[in-house]
């Protein structure tokens, strides 16, 4: 990721790149979504793990990371006879990119009121001096 917002908008950005920059994700939970978003069926922690050349443990904390933030959602199937296991499949696109739109909306409209306390702060600092003011 960009040190700075000034290289990243200099860099080259695919759509799947919001899910670092928006959500905090890692190169494997992004892989673990394009995995869900490419099958035709919901799958489970095991399938995704062996999908994307993991750990069972390392690919079930990028799952969890994805549920927190709402790019993944889980259903429980139960046994006939008795117990359940969990599949995983990707949130509906326009909840999530809903979701995307207002943590930016939200960004904007913080970073719009920081850089007013900014100018507040420093501009008093910054105006020059007059030769009878000294």
């Amino acid at each position: 990721m960009a040190d700075s917002m000034a290289e990243m908008l200099r860099q080259d950005m695919e759509c799947e790149g919001l899910l670092e920059c928006l959500h905090g994700l890692k190169d494997l939970d992004r892989e673990c979504f394009e995995t869900l978003a490419a099958s035709d069926e919901r799958l489970t922690v095991d399938e995704i793990a062996e999908r994307v050349e993991r750990e069972r443990s390392t690919a079930y904390r990028s799952i969890q990371r994805l549920l927190q933030t709402g790019l993944v959602q889980k259903e429980q199937i139960n046994y006939e006879q008795g117990g359940y296991y969990h599949v995983y499949y990707p949130a509906d696109p326009e909840e999530v990119t809903d979701d995307m739109q207002r943590l930016l909306n939200d960004w904007y409209a913080q970073i719009g009121q920081l850089i007013q306390e900014f100018r507040t702060k420093y501009e008093d600092e910054a105006a020059p001096t007059t030769p009878s003011e000294t």
